[in-house]
């Protein structure tokens, strides 16, 4: 049987919003993997209109929800953080760098991860980033 709908946990990490500029942008909240094997960050990127927007996402790690987070290290990511973000460019075509969706694994070993989305410009780009956890240790996942 193909099963995913019971088998899979999504998580919102950043609802959807227009995230500003000056590499602010938002962070997510601690993003618990407790009792998942395996996880990625999905980003949704809605209309990008500025050919000089760029989006770039930056995903942290601790032990504990509350501790000091640091960047993930390349090797514990699958793809990397720059292919799951938004380059500046020009024409900006849907599916390709508007209107698309990119993910990222994680496979490192803490317990928390998360994920941060700023922007150079000042846009209207609404963007949000789902975790999807997978491998359950108890399924069906409610």
């Amino acid at each position: 049987m193909r099963d995913l709908k019971n088998n899979i946990n999504i998580v919102r990490a950043v609802s959807p919003v227009a995230i500003g500029t000056t590499g602010t942008g938002k962070t997510s909240a601690a993003l618990d993997l407790r009792g998942y094997r395996s996880a990625v960050l999905e980003f949704s990127y809605g209309t990008i209109t500025a050919t000089n927007a760029v989006f770039t996402p930056l995903i942290t790690e601790c032990a504990t929800s509350g501790g000091s987070f640091t960047s993930v290290a390349d090797a514990d990511l699958i793809g990397t953080e720059a292919a799951a973000g938004i380059a500046a460019g020009t024409p900006r075509t849907s599916g390709s760098n508007k209107n698309v969706t990119k993910r990222l694994g994680y496979i490192g070993a803490m317990r928390y991860i998360k994920a941060k989305l700023s922007s150079i410009i000042t846009a209207g780009t609404p963007i949000g980033v789902n975790l999807i956890q997978g491998g359950a240790d108890q399924e069906p996942v409610a």
